[in-house]
């Protein structure tokens, strides 16, 4: 089947040969694949990786969905709709809460919002300057401040993956990534040519940066910006400007309220119950009557009330008004207020 789903993957996309290996030696597993098969040929496939996903305080487990793809002969008769509801169906029964993708094409967002998806995550981008002179160099941020050890990194090292874990554990809604998601970031920097930059001072790591250059725009993208301090960001991107031989960088970052942002990724809701339970327990202020339609997974439908903090699900209409929504319009609805944020280096 492996072998299968490669030839397939080599058809679709225009990756190179480096990175199919990479990711079928990393990613790729029977557990995660599924697939529809026509005779001996496999004519559609998809993988649901895991992450899990904070939550209102909790860690939820999530599938992202990856490598998507239908052989062209095959495109336009339902068959990836097909695929995804078998898709839906094996999350349900492993108890995944919700499924995230990033749609390949700007068109591929109204097809998923079809299935149930809804546009959750976005991303701002900021340009960072290197200072001209000490002038524009806030206090404690110059290269020549003593105390900053500035460290790059192609390799695994356990405190910078500690350090990666615990600082975006700290976002209220942000797809987590685990250490064997850690690995693959390291294997597509390696094959980009990209690398780690940390900042630290003797109590350890106090900002870090993934970078990856753009050949073809002769740029430098920072896709995850982490710190503790703005003195201590400030400071990294000095020197990571220096040592690059640049004096910009173009930064991917969480979208700040009233600034621009762009759609990134869409989230689904899997499991409808344990969502809003935990949704009414983050409002318990909020009080709603929901009449719910999941047309791919018929065990999300039914009666839910929202009441002090609870959700109570029932099969029979209670009395009362209702508002009907679909599983797109309720994953809408939940993340709505929520400042969601997937990382670009998701694989």
């Amino acid at each position: 089947m492996r072998e299968k789903v490669k030839k397939l993957w080599k058809l679709c996309f225009n990756d190179n040969d480096e990175f199919v290996n990479m990711y079928f030696n990393l990613r790729y597993n029977s557990e995660v694949n599924v697939a529809i098969e026509s005779g001996d040929e496999v004519i559609a496939t998809l993988q649901m990786l895991p992450y899990p996903i904070t939550f209102h305080g909790n860690s939820i487990p999530t599938a992202y969905i990856s490598g998507a793809c239908t052989h062209p002969d095959y495109r336009s008769r339902g068959v990836m709709r097909e695929l995804l509801s078998q898709a839906f169906g094996r999350m349900y029964r492993n108890d995944i809460a919700f499924t995230t993708l990033i749609p390949a094409e700007p068109w591929l967002f109204g097809y998923y919002a079809r299935v149930g998806y809804a546009t959750a995550f976005r991303y701002g981008k900021r340009i960072f300057h290197l200072p001209t002179d000490e002038t524009d160099t806030p206090a404690r941020t110059s290269s020549a401040v003593t105390g900053w050890c500035f460290q790059t990194y192609t390799n695994y090292d356990e405190d910078v993956y500690q350090y990666l874990n615990s600082k975006m554990q700290e976002r209220p809604c942000c797809l987590q990534h685990t250490k064997t998601d850690f690995y693959v970031i390291l294997a597509d920097l390696n094959l980009s040519s990209g690398c780690i930059f940390t900042l630290s001072d003797e109590s350890g790591i106090a900002a870090l940066a993934i970078v990856y250059p753009d050949e073809e725009a002769s740029k430098l993208y920072i896709k995850e910006l982490l710190a503790d301090t703005p003195e201590a960001e400030h400071s990294l991107l000095t020197r990571i400007c220096q040592n690059m031989h640049t004096e910009t960088l173009d930064i991917i970052m969480p979208p700040i309220k009233d600034q621009s942002s762009f759609d990134l990724g869409m989230i689904r809701i899997i499991q409808a119950k344990p969502v809003l339970q935990l949704y009414a327990a983050a409002h318990p202020e909020e009080e709603m009557n929901i009449d719910l339609i999941d047309n791919e997974l018929s065990a999300n439908n039914g009666y839910y009330y929202l009441n002090k903090g609870k959700c109570m699900y029932s099969h029979r209409r209670l009395p009362g008004a209702h508002e009907q929504l679909t599983i797109g319009q309720l994953t809408e609805k939940v993340f709505a207020s929520e400042q969601a944020y997937m990382s670009l280096m998701l694989n």
